[in-house]
């Protein structure tokens, strides 16, 4: 299943080219008071509100994608947990450049750990990123995000995947400093988010999809996730053992080589295999 979020919070289920507003399965979610439970709710209810989509999407009505604006499909994550240089060829080309290290050992993701981001750094494909008034460089990252499902902590490896709802494309916006990560990459639309929620049954091997991010029409980042030095499920079990994982939190997985600054009046168009496309405007 493939659902997205869209215009004034409605919830859209992707059948190929079309979109059925299936905003009406809300209702199943549960009502709740202050204070609100940690997670999403969407996610965490994910298994009833699947039930009620599938009861409701052939009468759903259709938009026209060209008619709506796409914002994140995750749109409370507890947590946007960040993993650096995780894969061996953006390592060699960080510590190569230095407009990516200014004068900073690049370590490897075993002596870093994780980092987290700031959940008010998210936003939609068609939100856009918006660079604000910074001089410096600003980078692409494009990344498989991966959501939590049922949470836990101390996850084990071999169970990791059984955590997962599902995936979506990620890109994790960069600004270029000696400043901690989880400053420069925090930024307002600095974590988009997209096109939709890919539930996990329909990625067979999320070690083994194909990625790409192009800047006007320029393929800069070509790679697939069996190059993840942390694969996908050691990722889960690693910050599981830090953090309690709770639904809805999401786990950027890490860029490849080919980062690269962008400008205003860019625009960004990242491809996953079994996801999707989706193109982000840079203001």
């Amino acid at each position: 299943m493939r659902l997205c979020r869209f215009d004034e919070n409605r919830l859209g289920l992707a059948l190929g080219e079309e979109i059925r507003d299936v905003t009406q399965a809300l209702d199943v979610l549960p009502s709740v008071r202050w204070p609100v439970p940690r997670g999403d709710l969407m996610i965490a209810s994910l298994a009833a509100l699947r039930a009620r989509i599938e009861e409701i999407a052939g009468t759903a009505p259709v938009v026209a994608r060209s008619a709506i604006r796409l914002l994140s499909p995750v749109a409370n994550p507890g947590k946007i947990i960040a993993a650096p240089v995780n894969y061996q060829l953006h390592l060699d080309e960080a510590r190569a450049d230095p407009g990516i290290h200014f004068g900073a050992q690049v370590k490897t993701i075993d002596e870093y750990g994780l980092f987290l981001k700031a959940t008010s750094s998210l936003a939609g494909c068609d939100e856009g990123v918006v660079l604000g008034r910074t001089q410096r460089r600003i980078d692409h990252e494009v990344e498989l995000a991966v959501v939590i499902g049922p949470g836990g902590r101390n996850i084990a490896e071999a169970d990791a995947l059984a955590h997962v709802a599902g995936y979506m494309i990620g890109l994790d916006m960069s600004v270029r400093g000696t400043e901690d990560r989880s400053y420069r990459k925090s930024l307002d639309t600095f974590t988009v988010l997209g096109p939709h929620l890919v539930t996990a049954d329909e990625i067979a091997d999320p070690g083994a999809l194909d990625l790409e991010l192009a800047v006007n029409g320029e393929v800069r980042q070509a790679s697939n996730t069996s190059h993840l030095i942390y694969g996908i499920a050691k990722l889960i079990a690693y910050a599981s053992a830090a953090y309690t994982l709770d639904a809805g939190d999401v786990i950027l997985t890490g860029t490849p080589e080919g980062v690269g600054p962008v400008r205003p009046g860019d625009v960004m168009s990242a491809w996953i295999e079994g996801i999707g496309r989706m193109d982000v405007a840079v203001r």
